[in-house]
């Protein structure tokens, strides 16, 4: 690896120092107004200057008292019944200007003393919006830098989900780099989803469940053999896919069973899932009208009560997980807390916001470039707004330097919508005041991270699109 690049350093008005062996901040002020250029250096470049400038990021932020985190304590704590279950934790997947939007999470976060959030991004998503797990992560403690948060950050790996269309020993070890990569770029929270693999030709649903169990128990030992001294990661698994039929209470059994069998044949007295996934009525993306508006979804608010129950007091979980949930109705969130929920995933809602801010010429741009690749997945049924409104997600890495690069006045509108969105989303799913409760029951602290591991990450292409150049 080679010395630390000429100019680096000068981007953020020499705030920082790189003595050869640690990261140190010299000026908070200066570091807090200039750590951008450092986000866009990881963004939009490659190799050498990219990795260096995840590496002074991470660094940074470790010497500032932000930290990657684990949130398993919290959940086990909650699972015991130590901490009454008040809050549902929302995990925001910020698919678009993520060192943006993570700002407006924090700031959000600071008005109403929360501490009970995470940011997560899903397998698919790397691909879509043209990003690293260290390029996202790279925004996210930035963003903490630039707004002067302090603690935990809770990073997850979302959906590390495996496809039932390739050999099954392939997606294991996919898997397992991927996992790898996660934990080096500081996500110790991970959603380990092989849901895909379940088989309803199989009369019987322990038959059913076999290959999700056997693998998810295969990946949580691989997980745990790489978790940091005195870090227990929060580790979640999918008993069906999102889009399928509620999830029953036998099932929840099925897949407990067969996993903690398989995970003790791996790995002995290991432990196990914090969480897991159900299905409740819900699609990743909502269901888009022809006007572009949302279907109404009936939740089975019933079917997370009774299985969050089963999950903490037979398996000693935190509860059960709901994705797909940014396009629900508003008033549907409070019901979340109510039920016990344990975590809603968050998505779609902050993308949609970002494109309605997005001006005309690049609206029409995105979808020129969508009607030339995409046309191919319209039915024939659909109107404009419900394709691009099920396609767009694709012209994300495309025009992924485009967006970055738009006018400050329009980052700064969408930024406020977004920070409105996060804190009437954390003040209905209660997260007001959960600091505290993290500050208990989380103990955050610096792990070793190593430049070469940042340069191994550091080689996808800065992203283009019709309107960068």
């Amino acid at each position: 690896m080679s010395l630390l690049p000429l100019g680096l350093l000068s981007m953020v008005e020499d705030s920082l120092t790189w003595d050869g062996l640690t990261v140190q901040v010299r000026s908070e002020p200066r570091l807090r107004a200039t750590i951008h250029r450092l986000v866009e250096v990881s963004s939009l470049e490659k190799g050498e200057r990219a990795a260096w400038a995840r590496f002074l990021v991470r660094g940074a932020s470790q010497s500032l008292g932000i930290l990657p985190a684990s949130i398993d304590g919290l959940y086990r704590a909650r699972a015991r019944g130590d901490v009454p279950a008040t809050w549902t934790t929302p995990a925001f997947n910020l698919r678009v200007l993520p060192f943006e939007a993570a700002r407006a999470v924090f700031r959000a976060a600071r008005r109403l003393d929360a501490g009970a959030f995470i940011f997560e991004i899903a397998r698919v998503e790397l691909d879509w919006t043209g990003q690293s797990l260290a390029e996202y992560a790279t925004a996210v403690l930035a963003a903490a830098i630039a707004e002067g948060y302090r603690g935990a950050v809770f990073l997850q790996g979302d959906h590390f989900q495996a496809s039932a269309k390739r050999a099954r020993w392939e997606e294991k070890t996919a898997l397992e780099a991927l996992i790898r990569e996660a934990v080096l770029a500081g996500f110790f929270n991970l959603d380990l989803d092989a849901s895909t693999l379940v088989d309803l030709s199989h009369d019987r649903v322990l038959d059913q469940q076999f290959d999700n169990a056997i693998l998810t128990a295969s990946l949580v030992a691989f997980a745990r053999s790489f978790q940091p001294e005195g870090i227990s990661f929060s580790l979640g698994g999918e008993i069906g896919e999102v889009g399928g039929h509620v999830t029953t209470e036998e099932e929840l059994h099925a897949f407990m069973h067969l996993f903690q069998r398989g995970l003790h044949a791996l790995a002995g007295d290991l432990a196990g899932l914090s969480k897991v996934s159900i299905h409740t009525g819900s699609a990743h993306g909502g269901i888009v009208l022809p006007d572009g508006s949302f279907a109404p979804v009936n939740i089975a608010f019933d079917a997370i009560q009774r299985l969050g129950e089963v999950a903490r007091q037979s398996y000693g979980m935190g509860g059960v997980v709901q994705h797909g949930a940014s396009t629900l109705p508003l008033e549907y969130f409070p019901a979340f807390v109510r039920y016990g929920t344990l975590e809603v995933h968050l998505a779609t809602a902050f993308m949609n916001t970002f494109f309605e801010h997005l001006p005309e010429e690049y609206l029409k741009a995105v979808q020129a470039w969508l009607d030339a690749r995409y046309q191919h997945e319209r039915r024939a049924e659909q109107s404009d707004a419900q394709f691009y409104a099920g396609v767009r997600m694709h012209a994300l890495a495309p025009f992924k330097e485009a967006f970055l690069r738009l006018p400050e006045e329009i980052r700064q509108a969408v930024m406020q919508d977004w920070e409105t969105q996060f804190v009437d989303l954390m003040e209905r799913l209660g997260c007001a005041g959960t600091r505290a409760l993290v500050e208990q029951w989380v103990n955050p602290r610096p792990v070793p991270f190593y430049l070469e591991d940042y340069w191994l990450e550091a080689s996808k292409p800065a992203g283009e699109s019709d309107l960068s150049g």
